[in-house]
C-alpha cells in the first residue's frame, strides 16, 4: 500500500548564526519522518573579508560571528595566532582564559538548557502535544525529590514553564551570576575586551579570584539540584514513552576538539599539538561507534575536509593551495580548511539539488568521510574524555567508562559525587542530559583553575601576558570546543597579512547539508527516519519531537518558529521508505 507524505517545514526553526529552516516529508500512517533537509538561508562570508586584515585584529573580528558564543571564537582564534607567533602565554594568563571559558560553558548551557530547551518539556508544551503523558506525569513521584525538592515529575514539568515556571525563573538568576563570572575573567561578555594572543589583559588579585569563586560555589549548589531533576524527567519519558530511545537517534559519530589548555604542557607548538592536546582537560578525540579512534590533535587535524555536494558555492580543488604540507611535512589536502576558497553562488533552493549556505565538513578517517557530529557539545566532550581516561584533577576523574565530578561542601548542602556514564544511544534526550551534567563539568574545572590561578599570584607569578612579533610567512590552528562543540580556526599568513582564515564552528558540522556523496548531515540524519509520539493529529500536529531532536543539538539560541505546511500538498511514496525516501512522487 502506497504511503502518503506530508511536506511539513519550521522555517526558521531557530538562529544560527542566520536563519535554519528544517524542511521534512512526514509519513502520518506509519508516524515516522520519511525525509529531512537542513537549510540556512543567510551568507555572511567572513572567510572573505578576513583577507589583507592585520593578524593581530582576527580575534576581535571573529569574536563577532555570534553575539552568543564570541568569546569561544576569540579564545580560538588567539590559539591559532599564539601557533603562527610562536608565543606561549605565562601560566596566570591560560587559567584566566580557561576560567572565562568555563563561566562560558556554565553561562551558556545553563540558559539554554532550562530557558529554552527546557520549554520543550515543560507543563505548557506537554499538554499540548502528550496530554496522556502530563497525566503520567502528575502521578509519577520523582526519585530524587529529596535532591531537587519536586515530589512529582508533573511538578519538575510546571517548575519549567516559561516565565511562571519556579525553576524556569530560578536558572534565569543563575544565568546572571555566570555572565558576571565570565566578565571578571575577561571584561566584557560576549566580545571580550581583555584576551589577547600572547595572553590577557586582566589584572589578576586575590580579590578577583574571590569574586569569582563566591559566584561559582552558588552555582555548584544550583547544579546539586539540576542534575538529579533533570536525570528524573528524562528517564521519565523512557519510561513513558516506549520506543522513545529512537527520537533524534544516530551511528555514534562524534567528534571533540579538546577544551581547557594545561599551561604546565601546553607551549602551542604544532610539533607538540598531539601532546599537549592530550593534556587538556577536556579531551580531544573521534568516537565511531563506541571505540576511540584518536586523541591525537594532528591527525584531527589533517583527517578534516570541507565538502560541498548540496550547498551554494563553487568547488576550488583546481585553484591555489595555500598549504601543501603541515609543518612536519605531512601533506595537508586541498579540501582541508587551511586551502579552502569561498565563491559563493546564490541560486534558488532546490533541496534535490542546493539548498543550503553552509558547507559540509567530515572528517576523513583514510576510508570514509565521516558525518560528526558534536552532540550539542557536552555528549561528544564527555564521551571522548571518558574513554579517553586522561582527566584525573581531584574534583573529575575520567575512568575510561564514565566520568567522576565531585563537588565540594557549599552552603547548604554536603559535598556530592555525581557519574555521567556513557549512555547506550547518541539521541535526543541524552545530548540534552549530558548537556546537564556538563555544566556541573565546567563548575568542577572552574574550581582547579581558580586554585592554580591563586597559587601564582601567592607565589608573586602576576604575569599575564608575554610579546610576540607577526612573522611574515607563517601558518595556525586553534582547536577548542564551543559551547555547541567542537571549534577550529585556521590561519594563513602571508607578507605580515592574512591570506586565507577559514573558521568552522559546531554549527557546519552539525547542520549540515547533504554532502558530494549524498551523505545527510546530523540534523538531517537524526530527524529522518525518528518515529513520531506526539498524539496530535496532522491537522494540529506541532512537531515537538522534530523540534525537540534538532534543539538536542543546540543550535545557537531559539528565536522563533513558524511553522508552513505547504498548502497540505501530498505525496505518493511507491515503494516502502527506508532511510531517505527520496523516490516520491507528487
Amino acid at each position: 500500500m502506497a504511503a502518503e507524505l506530508v511536506e511539513m517545514a519550521w522555517d526558521p526553526i531557530t538562529r544560527i548564526v542566520g536563519s535554519l529552516g528544517i524542511y521534512t516529508k512526514i509519513d502520518f500512517k506509519a508516524k515516522r519522518v520519511a525525509e529531512c533537509h537542513s537549510t540556512s538561508s543567510i551568507f555572511r562570508g567572513y572567510s572573505i573579508f578576513m583577507k589583507g586584515k592585520d593578524p593581530r585584529d582576527a580575534h576581535f573580528i571573529t569574536s563577532r560571528i555570534c553575539g552568543i558564543c564570541g568569546d569561544n571564537h576569540a579564545t580560538c582564534s588567539c590559539y591559532a595566532q599564539n601557533m603562527a607567533y610562536g608565543v606561549k602565554p605565562p601560566h596566570l594568563g591560560e587559567w584566566i582564559v580557561n576560567l572565562g571559558e568555563a563561566a562560558e560553558y556554565m553561562f551558556d548551557h545553563n540558559i539554554f538548557q532550562e530557558n529554552l530547551v527546557g520549554v520543550d518539556y515543560c507543563e505548557r508544551m506537554v499538554a499540548e502535544t502528550n496530554p496522556g503523558v502530563l497525566e503520567l506525569a502528575n502521578r509519577t513521584q520523582a526519585p530524587h525529590a529529596g535532591d531537587h525538592g519536586y515530589r512529582t515529575i508533573g511538578d519538575i514539568m510546571r517548575s519549567l514553564n516559561p516565565f511562571t515556571g519556579e525553576f524556569y525563573r530560578e536558572a534565569l538568576q543563575v544565568s546572571r551570576m555566570t555572565r558576571e563570572m565570565f566578565c571578571l575573567m575577561e571584561g566584557r561578555h560576549v566580545h571580550p575586551s581583555t584576551l589577547y594572543p600572547g595572553g590577557v589583559g586582566t589584572v589578576a588579585t586575590v580579590q578577583l579570584m574571590t569574586d569569582y569563586l563566591t559566584r561559582l560555589m552558588r552555582y555548584i549548589e544550583f547544579m546539586k539540584k539540576v542534575v538529579p531533576m533533570h536525570d528524573d524527567l528524562f528517564d521519565f519519558f523512557y519510561e513513558a514513552l516506549p520506543g522513545y530511545e529512537e527520537v533524534g537517534r544516530r551511528r555514534v559519530l562524534l567528534g571533540c576538539w579538546g577544551s581547557f589548555q594545561d599551561p604546565e604542557h601546553c607551549n602551542f607548538r604544532y610539533a607538540d599539538m598531539g601532546a599537549w592536546g592530550r593534556r587538556m582537560f577536556v579531551t580531544p578525540g573521534v568516537v565511531v561507534d563506541g571505540k576511540l579512534l584518536t586523541t591525537d590533535l594532528i591527525q584531527i587535524n589533517l583527517g578534516i575536509r570541507i565538502l560541498l555536494g548540496s550547498s551554494y558555492y563553487e568547488d576550488w580543488t583546481d585553484r591555489e593551495m595555500f598549504v601543501t604540507h603541515d609543518p612536519l611535512g605531512n601533506p595537508v589536502d586541498p579540501r582541508h580548511p587551511w586551502n579552502q576558497h569561498t565563491d559563493p553562488r546564490p541560486q534558488k533552493r532546490d533541496l534535490d539539488g542546493k539548498y543550503s549556505w553552509v558547507m559540509s565538513p567530515r572528517w576523513y578517517d583514510g576510508r570514509d568521510y565521516l558525518a560528526l557530529d558534536t552532540g550539542g557539545g557536552p555528549l561528544a566532550r564527555l564521551w571522548v574524555t571518558a574513554l579517553a581516561g586522561l582527566v584525573d584533577i581531584g574534583y573529575i576523574r575520567a575512568t575510561g567508562d564514565s566520568v567522576r565530578i565531585n563537588l565540594p561542601k557549599t552552603a547548604l548542602k554536603g559535598p556530592v559525587e555525581l557519574e555521567w556514564k556513557i549512555p547506550r544511544w547518541s539521541n535526543t534526550l541524552e545530548r540534552n542530559r549530558a548537556r546537564t551534567y556538563f555544566q556541573a563539568y565546567a563548575a568542577a574545572c572552574a574550581l582547579h583553575f581558580a586554585e592554580k590561578a591563586l597559587a601564582e599570584i601567592r607565589a608573586g607569578r602576576t604575569r599575564t601576558w608575554e610579546p610576540f612579533e607577526v612573522p611574515d610567512e607563517g601558518v595556525g590552528c586553534g582547536f577548542t570546543e564551543a559551547v555547541r562543540g567542537a571549534l577550529s580556526h585556521h590561519m594563513v599568513i602571508r607578507d605580515g597579512k592574512i591570506a586565507n582564515y577559514h573558521p568552522y564552528p559546531p554549527t557546519p558540522w552539525n547542520a549540515s547539508p547533504r554532502d558530494s556523496f549524498g551523505t545527510p548531515g546530523p540534523y538531517e540524519d537524526a530527524v529522518q527516519g525518528q518515529p513520531i509520539f506526539e498524539e496530535n493529529d496532522r491537522e494540529h500536529f506541532k512537531g515537538i519531537d522534530i523540534m525537540r531532536t534538532v534543539r538536542s543539538f543546540d543550535p545557537c539560541l531559539p528565536c522563533g518558529v513558524h511553522m508552513y505546511l505547504g498548502g497540505g500538498r501530498k505525496l505518493e511514496l511507491l515503494h516502502s521508505p527506508t532511510g531517505s525516501a527520496g523516490d516520491g512522487s507528487s
